[in-house]
Order: structure tokens, then sequence, then C-alpha cells
């Protein structure tokens, strides 16, 4: 039983390992405590399941009360026994987590906080994928199978991201695979017997078999390009090589760092790029509206103590029909139909369209955009705008001020009256809405009321050298000190028209452009722009911009939403623009407030080139020349061995010295040579030969004595170079005499005859082979991969014996060796 036992603890860990993609979707690791604690209960009550010698499907019931269990234990409903013994009770908290679940999925993206909600669906789905990979890899023995519910896990955060899964943790999840194959092998080899080689000497069961080494190799090579290959092919995304796609955190400038995947923050692309200083395009829009309103990307209706974030956009595909608001237009309400066409750069990269409010049709996109009637935007989980070319066609909506005013508020109870007027409490806010829509009776005089009190004559003033932010802190910093920008006037005025009881969101995309001779309008980063929307019953979201219109390029006013820093009364009729003309900014109360205005002018959400990047060049570089001093080092080695052999002390013949006397006469000293270093030469010399044979794929016969295998390259590889024949001639000899002899051969030039061996040897031998021994020579690759085969053979050795020690002191063993009373 301890076999299963171990692999049941293995496949548990190996889960674990395979639920790493999970942190790309989580911010904290609470998650993984949590799946931790759940699977080792589920891994516990398998293993005393067996040890009680249990059938398997006793085991799959063991193991589901393990995991209920767990999940009482770590997500309690307050009602359990003893902390962790569920109740009925409980089962209905964990049936308001999943229903809860639903609608969280909806609101929050990449990355999600701690919500019990979502935490218990991942534990949940780690758990129930715990205990499939038990049953495959333990009960029914096939591990192999154990991948397909591993790989089900891996899918959930390739579903919700744009761009493609970091791929640091899909090697985790791959190591853990393999470690669950591996020790599923070693168990079976164990139960089989003993493994022995061809020569019959025993092997432990670690070390690898030709066959699973290779097979090792290959799951190594497999798991590097799965990881690889994305980086490198030209069109797969998500690689280290592709550096344009959203991502977390705040806008600082640089292309793609604009937002998360599953939801885009809006807010926080706008802080990066108010102040960048260079204009790049991004859109080109062409329509046969004559005065289009704003073209919008994006909604921001979640409004938390930390301030408005965007919900996850949920909808069908923009393929099927979308409902003609223009068949049931309200009294009051003028719905004129257009058509547009749509050219978005390669700046753009986000997995929002940007398209003029209330699309009807759209031609040009495939399947993987969806529409949300209720947000109006059209968004991709798995593709970007990038370089998109689309044609659609909308319904623009002009109201008239008598028509809104008889729209009768939205009942208390309605699903939109509670999720677009939900906010946080703020003492300031409140008392100032209460005072501004004080004596209002209907939605649409207290939303003019807000409005109008955005305005210079009330102090309000356009500048950036603001905090960014909409959270009740900043919205109170910006009341008090009336200086903003765009993100502060529309977050001020939907928060405040929410205090008034009336549903209101921010809305995010362009203004209009500069407009071409051929009628097309160009929207830069400075077009960019956010705005509030106020929904009136049964007419819907209608726009307000509360930012001072001279400070927006390509500002539009309305009747129902009129300039109100006009410096006399205007009467502009239905979709006309009062604003200055779109080629620029007007100036502003002051000439600080001028250059900010000129700065900004909207949001910038994942440009490519407004910032000037460093170069990229000196990375290849610097990795070209990595790479070639990385294949420098064979050869490198190969040289310093070559002149090691080479600066070995001369050995001089036997040499007769004169020496001066003692009475003047002179006599002769013989000096002799020293055998050791002879002896050393030789054998230097005859090494550095066999490897030069090595380097040119001529065969080396170990079993062989030197004077053989000298008289055989002689004949066959030097039969037609007499020097050189001559030379290995001399080589064998001194090294046989270096070994047998008891005294070495000294005369001999041993140097020359290596040079001309190996001259006669290149000459011999391809363009190929002389071009490997030189740059990779195989020598050198040769003693590599035998020294780490018996670095790799000791350490196994060694951590056999270790083993074989430890089980001298195994309870088992100690209990089976007393004597039975």
């Amino acid at each position: 039983m301890t076999p299963h036992r171990n692999i049941g603890f293995v496949a548990a860990a190996a889960t674990l390992l395979a639920a790493a993609p999970l942190s790309a979707i989580f911010e904290r690791w609470t998650w993984l405590i949590q799946a931790a604690v759940v699977v080792a209960v589920v891994a516990g009550s398998a293993a005393l399941s067996r040890l009680g010698r249990l059938p398997l499907w006793g085991q799959v019931l063991a193991m589901l009360a393990g995991l209920t269990l767990g999940l009482t234990w770590v997500f309690p409903g307050g009602t359990e026994l003893l902390a962790f013994v569920p109740t009925p009770a409980t089962f209905g908290h964990f049936g308001d987590l999943l229903q809860a679940s639903l609608q969280d999925m909806r609101s929050y993206g990449v990355q999600v906080p701690d919500v019990d909600s979502l935490l218990f669906l991942a534990v949940l789905g780690i758990g129930a994928v715990a205990v499939v990979v038990d049953v495959l890899a333990v009960g029914l023995r096939r591990p192999a199978l154990a991948g397909l519910p591993m790989l089900a896990i891996y899918s959930v955060p390739v579903a919700v991201y744009v761009d493609s899964v970091p791929a640091t943790p899909f090697v985790v999840g791959a190591a853990g695979y393999l470690w669950l194959l591996v020790t599923d092998n070693v168990d079976r080899v164990r139960r089989f017997g003993r493994r022995f080689t061809g020569e019959g000497r025993d092997v432990d069961v670690w070390e690898a078999s030709p066959l699973a080494a290779a097979g090792r190799r290959l799951a190594v090579v497999g798991v590097i390009a799965a990881v690889a290959l994305p980086l490198a092919v030209p069109g797969m995304t998500g690689g280290l090589l592709n550096n344009v796609g959203a991502g977390p955190g705040e806008g600082n400038g640089r292309p793609g760092q604009g937002g998360s995947s599953g939801r885009v923050d809006l807010f926080a692309a706008l802080s990066g790029q108010l102040n960048q200083s260079e204009e790049v395009d991004l859109v080109k829009v062409s329509t046969n509206e004559t005065a289009p309103f704003y073209l919008r990307l994006g909604v921001v209706d979640d409004l938390r103590p930390s301030g408005f974030q965007a919900r996850v956009p949920t909808g069908k595909s923009i393929s099927r029909s979308l409902s003609d608001p223009v068949d049931n237009a309200p009294r009051g309400v003028d719905r004129q139909r257009y058509r547009a066409t749509v050219e978005v750069t390669k700046n753009l990269n986000m997995p929002l369209l940007p398209v003029y409010t209330e699309p009807v049709k759209a031609d040009d996109l495939n399947g993987n955009w969806l529409y949300d009637e209720s947000q109006q935007v059209i968004f991709s989980k798995r593709d970007t705008a990038r370089g998109k070319n689309y044609s659609f066609d909308y319904v623009r909506s002009t109201y008239s001020p008598a028509a809104l005013r008889a729209a009768r508020s939205l009942p208390s109870d309605s699903p939109l009256m509670r999720q677009q007027t939900e906010r946080p409490s703020v003492p300031a806010v409140e008392e100032l809405v209460a005072e501004l829509v004080k004596g209002k009776s209907n939605d649409y005089d207290k939303v003019r009321a807000i409005y109008d009190y955005f305005s210079v004559e009330n102090g309000f003033t356009y500048a950036l050298s603001t905090r960014n932010g909409s959270s009740g802190e900043d919205i109170t910093d910006f009341l008090a000190t009336k200086v903003g920008y765009c993100q502060q006037y529309a977050a001020a005025m939907a928060w405040l028209v929410r205090a008034a009881g009336i549903p209101a969101r921010v809305a995010v995309g362009f203004t209009n452009g500069s407009k071409a001779d051929s009628g097309t309008y160009v929207l830069t980063n400075r077009n960019l722009h956010a705005w509030t929307e106020v929904n009136f019953n049964g007419i819907g979201w209608v726009p307000f911009d509360a930012t001072p219109a001279a400070a927006v390029t390509g500002s539009v006013r309305s009747a129902w939403a009129p300039d109100v820093d006009a410096p006399e009364e205007v009467t502009p009729s239905a979709g006309s623009t009062t604003a200055p003309d779109a080629a620029g900014p007007s100036a502003g109360p002051n000439e600080a407030d001028r250059l900010d205005k000129d700065t900004d002018q909207g949001l910038t959400l994942d440009q490519g080139a407004p910032v000037e990047e460093s170069p990229v060049w000196p990375w290849w570089l610097a990795g070209a020349l990595a790479l070639l001093a990385l294949l420098a080092v064979p050869a490198l080695r190969r040289s310093a061995l070559r002149r090691r052999r080479r600066v070995r002390t001369v050995t001089p013949a036997a040499t007769a010295l004169p020496v001066p006397g003692q009475r003047g006469e002179t006599r002769e000293v013989v000096v002799g040579v020293d055998a050791e270093a002879a002896r050393a030469d030789a054998h230097a010399a005859w090494d550095e030969l066999l490897d030069t044979l090595v380097d040119f794929h001529v065969r080396v016969d170990r079993t062989e004595t030197p004077r053989a295998t000298a008289e055989r390259l002689a004949r066959e590889a030097l039969a037609e170079r007499g020097d050189a024949a001559t030379g290995v001639r001399l080589l064998g000899r001194a090294e046989e005499r270096a070994r047998y002899a008891r005294d070495p051969l000294t005369e001999a030039e041993l140097q020359p005859a290596l040079r001309t061996v190996r001259g006669a040897l290149a000459a011999g031998a391809d363009r190929r082979t002389r071009l490997l021994a030189a740059l990779l020579p195989p020598s050198v690759l040769q003693r590599w991969r035998t020294a780490l085969a018996e670095r790799s053979a000791k350490a196994v050795t060694t951590s056999g014996q270790i083993r074989q020690r430890m089980t001298r002191w195994s309870p088992r063993r100690l209990l089976a060796g007393r004597p039975a009373r």
C-alpha cells in the first residue's frame, strides 16, 4: 500500500502545481493556501480509504467527503458542528457562494481581489480536479489521462486572458504532470522487480534506462519548445517578443500599459498619458453624419470606495442582428440612422472597438467580437482592435429638454436603479447634492442643476496638475479645489447624479478630431476623453459632458446639455458643435492652463508611439555576443587543453658536460634525463593524439595497444601520407615505452609529429568535420558528457546508499524483527 500512498500524495502535489496558472487571475495567494488545505484533506481521505482496503467507489466517496469537510473548514457558514462538520445550512451557504460567483465573474476582471465567492469557486474546482486525478492516477493506474483535468485548470486563465497566460505557471504545471508520470513509472519498475544491465550489473530503480532517459529528454525539450515557440514565432501573442498588449496597473505612456485583459482599467490608462507631448493617430472614422457625437470605447460604472471601475462586459456575437431603437422612439426623441467606417491604427491595442452609440449592424468583424447591449460596447476576449477595419450602422439620438423633463423616475426596486445608483457614503457629496437639487421636481432638472454647477462661474477650471483618481477622497478634493481634467469632471458628475437617486455612469472614448478633405475624422491621443451618461426612464442613456468645452478638442454641446460657460446665451440646434474648431483648443483663463489643455485632451488607451522607447538593437547585439561567447566555450577549452599539453618541460637527451676539477684539469660529467618528465610528455602527446582522432571522427579503440593503434592509423587513415605515418608510429612508440619500459623514449620530437598527424587528418576530412573540430570539438563535448554521466551515477549511488541506510531504521522493519509473545 505504500507505493499507492506515495502516488496519491504526488498526484495531490501535481494538482496544486497544475493550478499555478490561476496565479495570473488572483491578486494574492490566498487561493493557493486554501486550495492546499482542501487538496491535503482530499489526499488524506484517499490514503485512509486505501489503508482500509476500500474499493474504488468507496475511495471516491471518501475523497468527496474529504472535499466537503475541507470546503466547510475553509469557507464556514457559521452553522457547522465542531467548526468543520457541515450542516444543511452549510450547503445552503455553498449555494449562495456559487450564485454570487456568477455575478462577480461579470463584475471583476484580472487581477481578482480576494472575493469569497470566486475563491470558493476556484478552490472547489481544484479540489474536484484533485479527486479526478487521484482516481485516474491511483485507482485506474492511468496517470497519462490525469493531464486532461489538469489541462482544464489551465484553460480557465486562457479563456479570461486576451493575451496568452505567462509561461512560468505553464512550466510549473508541466513539471507537476511529468513528476506524476515519473513516479508512476518508478512504482511499476519496483513492483516488477530489480533491473539489470546487459552486463549483469544491478541498476538502481532511479537510474534511467536508455529509453527512459530519452523520454525524459524529450519531455524537457517539449516543455521548452512549448514555452519558447510562442516567444519567437511572429503572430503568436503574449510572448516576450510581443511588447504591445493590455497590462495591469496604471498607464505610463508605454504601449500596452493601459489596463488588464479581462477588465480594462480605463482610468488607470488616463493617468499615464495626459502629459505626453507627442501626438499619434489612433483611429480614422468616416461617417455620413454631418456633426457626429463622441466615438465610444468603454463604460466605467462600478462605483466602489476606491473609485469607478469597469465591469467585465457580457453579450452576444456582433454578427447577430441587434435591436434597432429607431422603431420605438418616444415622443421628443429624434433618432436617425447613419453609417460609419472605422480604421484602427496599430497604436490602439485594446479588447474594445471604438463605435458610435447604439450600433445596430456591424460588418467585417469575426465571431470573436461580442456586443454588450447594456453597456453599448463591442468587446472581445480573444482579439484586440489593433489594425482592424470595419463598418457599422448606428442610431444617433437627440433629445428635447421637454421630453427629458417628462420622463418619470425609475422605480426604486428596479435592477438598473439599484446597480447604477450604488455609491459609497460621502457626507460632503450628499450635502452638496441635497443643496443643488433642492426644489427640483423631475430628474432632468436635477441633472441640469448638477451639470450647471461645474462651470467657470462657480470657480471650476481645467488643469492637469491634479491627482488622478475617482475615489471618494479624490472627488472631495476635486470639489474643494475645483481644478481637474475630464476624469474628475465625468466621475464627479456621475457620483453627484447617483447621490440624487438617478442612474449614471462614465463613458470613455474619443471626441471629434480634425476632419480631412475626404470627410474622414482623424482621432489622436489628444481626442481621448471621458464624459457622463445619465439614464432616463423610457429614453435610455443620455450624454452630459461637464468638462469645460474650451478645454476639450472637438467638444460637442447640445440643446439638453449646452455650454454653460458660453459668454452669451446660445441655443444650439440638436447635435450642433459649439466648441471651438477641432483643430485646436481655445485659450483658458491663464497660460499655464492653456498649455495643460494642449497636452491632455483625453485619455490614451494602449497607444504605441507617444514615448520614445530605447532602441532594441543593443539587446539583440548583447544577445548575439552572449550566444557567440557560449558557442566559443568548447573551442576555447580545447585550445587551452592543447596548450597545456604542449608547454610541458622538453626532455633533453643524455649529454656529457665538461666540469673543471680541483687541480685545474677538466673532466666530463654525463647529465641524465628526467624519466618522469619524459614519461609525462609521452602520455600528454598520446592523449592529444586520441582527442585529435575523436575531433576528426576517426575510430578510437581503447582496447588496442599504442603500437596497434599507431599501425592501424598508418595503414588506414594515413596510408598515403608518409610523414604522418612516420609521426604516428613515433607517438605510438613513445607511449608504449612510457607505459611498459623502464626508460622512456627521450630523443623524439613529439610535438612536430603531432602537428604533422593533425594536418594530415584535417586534409583528409570534409569541410563540415573541420568546422566542427574547430568550433565544437567532439572530444570536449564527449569529455563533458562522460563527466556528467559519472556525477549523475555517483549521485544515484549515494542516494541509494542513503535510502538503504535509512531502511535500517524503518519502524516496519523494527516491528517485523521483534519476537512474538
